[in-house]
């Protein structure tokens, strides 16, 4: 067995085993082109050498260096270009970040590529002020939000961004922080574990809300967390819910969490996924026009990483097809993506959703107050629960309390007059509407 595998086999036992299935599990050590210096590895395309090296190639480096006592610079190539591997066609090293300690930072994830609307501002603020302040300001940093919203990009952002300076930065995911924790209990080597994560200037930790019920873990973390704080390092959490949200957390660790500044993420209004797929085609050198741009973001939800994925499996498509991505290339490509995410609701699920997005009680929405608000909200649930429930006119009348289904027929008409001469309300019922038929939004 050559070297190159053992230490993808180490590897295996420190990260999550999705990741070496799905990723790890393609890639093959070259032998013929590695060197003392140099270790090349071989993935089947372009897509998984970059995810690979800019995810694991520090910890590739390291465990190479405890199984040969040499660490060599890796690089990952497609297997096309096996023969001309170059650093045109392979992902290595950042020269310029030599003296600098850091593990699995995208280059791409900047303050610079991050879109802000409403939903992250106050989020996104924060995190560039502890970066121009590292340990002055609010420390630890804790961010948190739903899956997709961006958390772990403002988290690497603060990271490169102080890369530029020469400082060590350390990103981990609290799955790996467990992984290696139990890996250095096993072989008796937990001083090197202490020093891994110690030794540095920024400690970015993702999914922090995984420590729960892991007593062992989180004494350690606790121990960590003293180390780095009281030494005026800086420290940046992500999690999906509030540190007193978190069951199984014990208090003096939810009690440090909280000793900073606490920033929450919300999904995106419809105008900032609008500009963060128009940024992302702009990033990747993607053609598409605003109606299809319209489309994905009123019929995506608020995943933004799902969002982006969409855009990359399109553009993969129509490179294959040879077809331009039109409206209806778009719909067919992602109709059975958005089949899955439908389900069964009720008008009561229709109205408690509006209510809180048009800032209106439910009680008001069933009534007969005609307040504008108020009657645009019971329009909007009207129109909705014609399309996304199977109930007739008359049943949605009865619903209401009313006579007859003339009123529902009314407000179907004045709504429909509205979509035909404003593009951004039709824009919005289409977001509403899938909003609601998501599995991903909670209506509650």
């Amino acid at each position: 067995m050559s070297i190159g595998q053992k230490v993808l086999l180490e590897l295996k036992q420190e990260i999550a085993l999705k990741d070496y299935e799905r990723y790890i599990k393609l890639i093959t050590y070259d032998v013929q082109n590695s060197k003392n210096d140099i270790a090349y590895f071989i993935a089947p395309n372009i897509f998984v050498a970059k995810w690979i090296y800019t995810k694991f190639h520090k910890d590739i480096e390291n465990i190479f260096e405890i199984l040969s006592g040499r660490k060599p610079k890796i690089k990952i190539g497609v297997k096309e270009k096996i023969q001309k591997i170059d650093n045109s066609k392979s992902y290595t090293s950042n020269s310029q970040r030599k003296s600098s300690k850091s593990t699995i930072l995208n280059p791409s994830f900047t303050f610079d590529s991050f879109i802000v609307g409403t939903s992250n501002q106050f989020a996104f603020t924060t995190a560039k002020s502890v970066a121009d302040k590292l340990g002055m300001l609010y420390n630890p940093l804790f961010l948190y939000g739903g899956v997709g919203l961006g958390k772990t990009h403002l988290l690497q952002a603060i990271g490169n961004y102080q890369l530029n300076f020469g400082k060590r930065v350390l990103y981990t995911t609290l799955e790996q922080f467990m992984n290696k924790f139990t890996s250095h209990i096993k072989s008796k080597n937990m001083d090197r574990f202490r020093e891994h994560f110690r030794e540095c200037d920024l400690l970015l930790i993702d999914d922090i809300q995984f420590l729960s019920g892991k007593d062992k873990v989180q004494e350690e973390f606790f121990h960590t967390f003293n180390e780095l704080h009281s030494n005026n390092k800086q420290i940046v959490m992500t999690a999906d819910r509030q540190p007193n949200k978190i069951i199984g957390l014990v208090d003096r660790l939810r009690s440090r969490f909280e000793w900073g500044l606490m920033a929450d993420i919300q999904p995106p209004k419809l105008e900032t996924k609008i500009a963060i797929i128009k940024k992302k085609c702009e990033l990747d050198g993607i053609e598409i026009s605003s109606e299809v741009i319209n489309y994905l973001a009123s019929n995506m939800g608020s995943h933004i990483r799902e969002i982006e994925g969409t855009i990359i499996k399109l553009n993969a498509l129509s490179s294959i097809l040879n077809q331009e991505i039109t409206l209806e290339f778009t719909q067919n490509a992602i109709k059975d993506q958005l089949d899955e995410k439908k389900e069964t609701i009720s008008i009561d699920d229709i109205v408690n959703f509006i209510s809180k997005e048009r800032n209106v009680k439910p009680s008001d929405i069933k009534s007969k107050k005609r307040n504008k608000s108020i009657v645009e909200a019971r329009r909007i649930v009207i129109y909705l629960a014609r399309h996304l429930t199977p109930n007739s006119m008359p049943q949605i009348a009865v619903y209401f309390g009313m006579k007859n289904h003339s009123a529902i027929s009314h407000s179907m008409k004045k709504i429909n007059e509205i979509i035909n001469t404003d593009e951004n309300f039709r824009v919005l019922l289409e977001e509403l509407s899938n909003k609601i038929g998501s599995n991903k939004i909670k209506i509650d």
